[in-house]
């Protein structure tokens, strides 16, 4: 309701039913052309997973296809440098699966020379102990591709008997805290878990009104939902490419239940770290 100058009560006027005539029209408007040009870009950014040595898809989810009582996930860079340094490197693993998903922000690669320079996700179980599953995704899932890759890799009804353990970062400005920003000696890390997840996590657990984003925030509410025991340690930094110190934040996880049995040289495992670090630097200058 509106007043007039003269005191008078009138109806406001509304656009509500004019916005939702024009959004009809609009869709009458839309041409066959139109849709298929929807459909074609729909179909690109499915997320499809395969094997890259036999180029063929996977008919199931890939955790049925290999079950697992533990699933280590590696989100960015920095997380899946940290596990190819100290987790991968302390026994044999074989690739089971490779996803692979077109957005505005990457192209995964199916090469067979990985880098941290390259969008990838790759899958890989360990050979003497096949029932752990560990996965490197060094891409960006848009939003509409989060269900899709779950789906893909959890199924649609996964099993609970197994423990999910997601390692990722964001800027240190993303943090909320009543202290000042220029307080916090970054990088840092903070847990957050499902309720299902009874172990002590080895760090400090997220604050409110703190909230995690993206794929990792996708896995931790499924697990919830289907009350899968699992965590998620994120490590908060001002650096968001490769960098060493962001890196080795992620170490006191090595302590945790759920990886102290599958690192075993750590000192070996730093030298690796030193070496990936150089061999990206000099990649980064080749391209810049």
């Amino acid at each position: 309701m509106a007043a007039t100058f003269f005191g008078e009560v009138v109806k406001a006027p509304c656009r509500a039913g004019t916005e939702d005539q024009e959004e009809e029209e609009e869709g009458r408007r839309e041409t066959a052309e139109d849709r298929e040009v929807r459909r074609q870009l729909a179909r690109k950014r499915e997320v499809r997973l395969f094997r890259r040595q036999t180029k063929t898809s996977l008919e199931v989810s890939l955790l049925e296809k290999y079950p697992c009582s533990k699933f280590i996930i590696a989100i960015g860079n920095n997380a899946v440098a940290f596990l190819s340094s100290f987790v991968m490197n302390s026994g044999a693993w074989e690739e089971v699966g490779c996803a692979k998903l077109w957005n505005e922000w990457c192209r995964t690669t199916d090469t067979t020379h990985l880098s941290p320079a390259k969008s990838f996700c790759m899958f890989y179980h360990l050979k003497s102990n096949p029932s752990v599953v560990l996965c490197q995704c060094n891409c960006y899932v848009a939003e509409d591709q989060q269900y899709q890759w779950l789906e893909k890799v959890f199924g649609s009804c996964p099993k609970k008997n197994m423990q999910v353990i997601i390692l990722t970062c964001r800027h240190v400005t993303d943090y909320k805290t009543s202290e000042s920003t220029s307080s916090l000696h970054s990088p840092f890390l903070k847990a957050l878990k499902t309720q299902n997840f009874k172990e002590p996590p080895c760090c400090p657990l997220l604050e409110q009104p703190n909230i995690v984003h993206d794929l990792p925030a996708a896995v931790l509410s499924y697990c919830q939902v289907w009350k899968i025991p699992a965590v998620l340690y994120l490590c908060y930094t001002d650096v968001m490419k490769l960098d060493l110190i962001t890196v080795e934040a992620f170490r006191p996880i090595l302590s945790s239940r759920s990886l102290k049995g599958l690192v075993k040289n750590i000192p070996q495992s730093t030298e690796i770290l030193k070496k990936l670090m150089t061999t990206n630097e000099i990649q980064s200058n080749i391209y810049t």
